[in-house]
């Protein structure tokens, strides 16, 4: 067995394999670059070798430097994580020729593999099913509208040496085909550094759901049921469930037969996953095998009882599968939601900044014998670059059926802090809650479809928004009670008093517009220990009662609210910037003053904010690169006109002209690096 390994990655699977490795009694070595000097794997580890460098290019991705580090160190063996070199087979090959071992699959697998052309060769030809297309490089623009002409719309372009999402489009059209053909062609060689792209037909309403196999030296071989991973924002996952709730056991086992198949056909060992199409007959089609771990693998984990990072140090090390297929059950219910750094209310474009409050939930069984757990690579005061991807945690949850690991979840996103960066919780809350996932009824098109005109967050029922008032009027008040002197803060109905009343008056958070209909006004008492008897209205004699928990130092707010007998119960964050509560709670944001009537009714008299105009401006959606230019000043420009290209954390996005005006002014150049909101140029009227 090792006695000390490297970790060619950083973040939160750097993480990951380092408390694994810790627990077999292993030593580990992190690597790190300029941008990761502080980074938490580099604490975590027993040594850590400088790379340089602020980029991947400059660091994680230099090879000889890795090699370099294990020779200094005396490494005996490199896991790759996923990302950067795990699927490079010329790293693997390397680290045999320097008689160092890689925690992976042989070097001939992962070539094979990780040319998705010549892939799926190999998958038809082992008997896999495979979607129907273009099995072969495509060299011009011209030729990838002929071959898409042939096999029919949509269809999807994809990079040879793809992941993660990058280089592919989907194409409606032959004119969607020429611009998805070049932005895959520059994704791919920006991030792989091979522009070679094909053609596969586009299954519609798809399924993506992927075997987990194991293989050792000996030819041994067995797969670990699936992963349902079709909750997918721009090609890539950010929910994830094992098992799937789609598959029936025939289904299942003909995908796993047909995973290990592939896995003999290449002479696989190690840890793989093959990945599937699969559409509403639950015909399934071959779209690609990753050779390496996969960033979804714990919830695999969590129904089967195994250590895949564990399983793949003892593969490399010699060792046969310590399972057989009959061992693999299925246990309960597992998810993952995957945290990025991110707005989502501005499609999900990336977002960076320094971590200045991260508190994640605890991990931990609870009482009712569901599980919280946290892979995680960041700690508070860390920052969020434009070097990397821009993922945070992987915040799983299990539970014995798939309705309680949905519970564990919501209530794990609940009580997950995070500020100073922009996220995706509010996201991930409201698909949680969403009736059709929570049904099961999903398909790699779920967002686009649930919401067409982007995420604006949700809107509150009656009922909770009702809830969430009070909440809002009951730290409000307890506030002004702790300012108040215990002799002067009322503790019992005065309803002839205004100081037992309050009007929670909903605003707008940018403006401070508020319509007096959804003014909600209650009566309010805090009794001696610290709760709340409420009434709505005043006047009805209601029998609410209302428990908080609240650490004024912190903007989580844990309630319980009893009505007529019946218990709610809300963990959300509340703050209070300047006269105005701000509450968060499950993708709803509200905004509210709270007054006294006499205040309140004075609202309409106060001069609301006006926001500047911008619509004469491009402003940058995202943190990036401007790396490409297509228009120059004085220039006539049409409505849907390609105006540049910013690239962030390897994805390229196209701002297009809304309407058409003349380009005023270029405040940007190509190579820029943009903040949110940057100016790129200005706009005046067509002549």
């Amino acid at each position: 067995m090792f006695k000390k390994i490297l970790i060619a990655n950083r973040g939160e699977i750097a993480c990951r394999i380092i408390h694994t490795a810790r627990k077999m009694g292993i030593a580990t070595v992190a690597v790190y670059s300029d941008a990761d000097r502080a980074a938490k794997h580099v604490q975590l580890a027993d040594e850590a070798v400088a790379l340089g460098g602020m980029t991947a290019q400059d660091s994680y991705l230099q090879a000889d430097k890795i090699i370099a580090a294990c020779h200094e160190t005396g490494a005996q063996a490199v896991h790759p994580g996923y990302g950067f070199l795990s699927e490079q087979a010329g790293f693997a090959a390397a680290l045999e020729t320097a008689d160092i071992a890689f925690i992976g699959p042989p070097a001939n697998a992962i070539a094979a593999m990780g040319d998705k052309i010549e892939s799926k060769k190999l998958a038809k030809a082992a008997g896999v099913s495979t979607v129907p297309g273009h099995i072969g490089v495509i060299a011009t623009a011209e030729e990838a509208v002929k071959i898409a002409d042939e096999i029919g719309y949509p269809v999807m372009i994809k990079a040879s040496a793809g992941g993660g999402g990058k280089g592919m489009r989907i194409a409606h059209s032959s004119g969607e085909v020429a611009d998805g053909y070049a932005t895959a062609m520059r994704e791919a060689a920006s991030s792989f550094g091979d522009d070679r792209v094909f053609i596969e037909k586009f299954i519609t309403s798809p399924r993506h759901i992927e075997i987990q196999i194991l293989a050792d030296k000996s030819g041994n071989c067995i797969h670990l049921n699936e992963r349902e991973c079709s909750i997918q924002r721009r090609n890539q996952k950010i929910i994830e469930e094992a098992p799937s709730p789609f598959l029936d056991d025939a289904t299942r086992q003909a995908m796993g037969t047909e995973a290990i198949w592939l896995a003999a056909a290449v002479d696989y060992y190690s840890a793989g996953t093959v990945e599937f199409i699969v559409d509403g007959d639950r015909n399934f089609y071959f779209l690609e095998m990753n050779t390496r771990l996969q960033v979804e693998h714990p919830v695999t984990e969590m129904i089967t009882g195994l250590d895949l990072v564990e399983e793949m140090i003892l593969i490399a090390a010699g060792k046969t599968l310590r399972h057989k297929q009959i061992d693999i059950g299925i246990h309960g219910w597992a998810m993952e939601s995957r945290l990025y750094a991110e707005d989502p209310y501005r499609n999900f474009m990336p977002a960076i900044g320094r971590l200045s409050l991260y508190r994640p939930p605890a991990e931990q069984t609870h009482d009712d014998g569901t599980i919280t757990r946290n892979d995680t690579g960041v700690g508070e005061g860390d920052v969020i670059s434009i070097y990397y991807d821009p993922m945070i945690a992987k915040l799983c949850s299990w539970g014995c059926d798939r309705n309680a690991a949905i519970g564990r979840m919501q209530t794990a996103l609940d009580a997950f802090t995070m500020r100073g960066v922009g996220h995706n919780i509010p996201f991930l809350s409201a698909v949680m809650e969403h009736d059709r996932f929570i049904s099961g009824n999903i398909t790699t098109a779920f967002i686009d479809e649930e919401y067409q005109d982007g995420f604006c967050g949700v809107t509150a029922s009656p009922a909770r928004k009702r809830h969430l008032g009070m909440i809002m009027a009951a730290a409000a008040y307890d506030e002004m009670y702790r300012l108040a002197s215990l002799e002067t803060a009322p503790t019992h109905p005065r309803h002839d008093d205004n100081s037992n009343r309050q009007i929670v008056q909903f605003a707008n958070a940018d403006t401070g517009a508020h319509d007096a209909d959804e003014d909600l006004e209650i009566g309010i008492i805090r009794a001696n220990d610290g709760s709340f008897n409420i009434t709505a209205p005043p006047e009805v004699e209601t029998n609410i009662h209302l428990v908080f928990d609240r650490d004024p130092s912190h903007p989580r707010l844990h309630v319980v609210l009893t009505e007529d007998g019946e218990t709610s119960e809300y963990l959300c964050e509340l703050w209070r910037q300047q006269d105005r509560w701000h509450l968060y709670y499950r993708g709803i944001s509200l905004c509210a003053h709270v007054r006294a009537p006499h205040i309140a009714a004075l609202a309409h008299h106060m001069k609301l904010v006006e926001r500047p105009d911008t619509s004469n401006m491009l402003l940058c959606p995202m943190p990036g690169s401007l790396i490409k230019l297509f228009v120059a000043e004085g220039e006539i420009v049409e409505a849907g006109q390609t105006l540049c290209i910013v690239e962030a954390m390897k994805m390229e996005n196209a701002l297009i002209a809304e309407k058409r005006c003349k380009i005023e002014k270029l405040f940007s150049g190509e190579g820029d690096i943009l903040s949110v909101d940057a100016t790129i140029m200005t706009f005046a009227a067509a002549d």
